[in-house]
């Protein structure tokens, strides 16, 4: 049923920006190529253990080449080639170091563009729950958190698995179809890490730098045992260890607000993820590439060839900040406005849990379909404000503006309206900006009306230039089943 929200008195909102750092992909494979470029200087045999242990393949020099200089359709260099779209998933699991080690505590998308020379990259809690599909018979359903996809094949934890999902690949393809229900993306490869790999990757660095906004304090940090520690970091810039950097990943009940959230937690990953490529890739990383191949051999796995690799690093190792988008599916919390999950309990018990508005996710690959938005339209630079006059959501024009704002679109404070059945969107600028207009219109389901700063009647705090768009029940309805 619908969970119909009503409205309450609007208070301000500091609207959060989900615009992080540098590309996480460009710093693994980064690390990961420097190993392989530098593989030249190692035995033969140290080599393909390397590439047999991290791919599940052995050298084939000679196909290597082959595929660099003509690639075969399909493969991510022939698509990167050919302007085709191609879709990465990136987890980050415990290892045997950890009571869970197959659970994917970072989950990332990454969906790269070379039309448009963009990249998008999606956050998925590991809260999240789903109605997985993952055994023999495929309408059989097992419920349970996006995190455990991945560890299918490697416990018992469900029996039946379908073959699809079974081997030394089965849960990077188990959590490809999970993640790819929820997003509408199709995976051509994973890579998974665990931290282990993590820590003795910036050991072998020698430590990287990292800064921080604000303090650091968790005291319920979990240890290699059962139990618990404090960790402490104060703000600004400092050189961490391996141990060092791990922790500050993985906090997630720091009692300072800005670090205890999802997004803080994600910023930190990519400024750490950022650090390690920027050492990666001066003199003395180069220098420490055999304690690297140490490091990664038997705690990182993919499907990913090493023409593969080559080919996402040579396309985007010159990738321009700017042409980074980043996403995140978030719930609201007390400091940021969410987009489409809610904390409650959507199968799981009492346990720590996500659900999605729409449980169909339609709403969520609309979302991620339009995710690159032309170019041409956000030169526009056309003022857009959203008004919620529906009567679903109390927050919706708040969270319409938090899903948008990455996009690149000049977004004002969010507002609320008067209960409006049908979307609108009111163009108060004599049709100035005829691209944004037509894509609101576009993604809305929304009439565009002619409107002046006196007709329609504008709603408190509203503006009267640039673009509103009312959402009304018609948009709203759409977050539910």
């Amino acid at each position: 049923m619908s969970r119909a929200r009503p409205k309450k008195a609007r208070r301000s909102r500091y609207r959060v920006s989900y615009r992080l750092t540098r590309s996480v992909p460009a710093a693994i494979i980064a690390v990961v190529l420097l190993v392989v470029i530098t593989g030249v200087t190692l035995t033969y045999k140290r080599f393909d253990d390397f590439i047999n242990a991290t791919t599940g393949h052995h050298l084939n020099p000679v196909t290597e080449v082959v595929q660099a200089v003509d690639p075969s359709p399909g493969t991510i260099a022939y698509k990167l080639k050919h302007g085709q779209r191609v879709n990465i998933l990136l987890l980050g699991r415990g290892g045997y170091e950890n009571d869970a080690p197959y659970l994917t505590d970072s989950i990332m998308a990454v969906s790269i563009d070379p039309g448009t020379n963009r990249v998008m990259m999606l956050s998925i809690p590991r809260d999240l729950v789903v109605q997985m599909n993952l055994q023999s018979t495929s309408n059989r359903i097992w419920t349970n958190k996006i995190n455990a996809a991945y560890e299918v094949p490697y416990t018992s934890i469900i029996c039946c698995v379908a073959p699809q999902y079974q081997g030394r690949d089965g849960g990077g393809h188990a959590a490809e179809h999970e993640v790819g229900k929820i997003t509408g993306l199709t995976f051509d490869r994973y890579i998974a890490i665990d931290f282990k790999a993590f820590r003795d990757m910036v050991n072998a660095l020698g430590g990287v730098d990292v800064c921080l906004t604000t303090n650091l304090d968790d005291y319920t940090y979990p240890n290699y045992g059962h139990g618990y520690i404090a960790i402490h970091y104060k703000a600004g810039c400092q050189h961490l260890s391996g141990e060092q950097a791990l922790q500050v990943a993985r906090s997630r009940h720091a009692i300072e607000p800005q670090q205890s959230s999802d997004f803080g937690r994600s910023r930190r990953q990519q400024d750490i993820m950022q650090a390690i490529k920027k050492k990666a890739t001066t003199v003395n990383g180069w220098a420490e590439a055999p304690k690297l191949l140490d490091a990664l051999q038997k705690n990182i796995h993919t499907d990913m060839s090493i023409a593969d690799m080559k080919a996402i690093y040579d396309w985007g190792k010159n990738l321009p900040d700017s042409a980074i988008i980043r996403l995140a599916l978030t719930a609201p919390s007390g400091a940021a406005a969410g987009n489409f999950l809610y904390s409650g309990n959507c199968g799981m018990g009492n346990a720590s849990q996500l659900c999605p508005e729409d449980p169909s996710y339609r709403m969520i690959h609309q979302y991620i379909a339009s995710a690159f938005v032309d170019q041409s339209l956000l030169a526009e630079r056309a003022p857009v404000q959203f008004a919620n006059g529906s009567y679903t959501f109390s927050d919706l024009a708040d969270r319409v503006t938090t899903m948008l704002d990455p996009l690149g679109l000049q977004l004002g404070n969010p507002i609320s309206h008067g209960n409006a059945a049908k979307t609108l969107i009111l163009d108060y600028s004599g049709g100035q900006f005829p691209k944004t207009t037509a894509w609101l219109a576009n993604y809305f389901g929304g009439q565009v009306i002619a409107a002046t700063p006196a007709s329609p009647q504008p709603a408190r705090g509203q503006q009267t230039y640039g673009i509103v768009v009312v959402l009304g029940h018609d948009f709203g309805a759409r977050w539910f089943t």
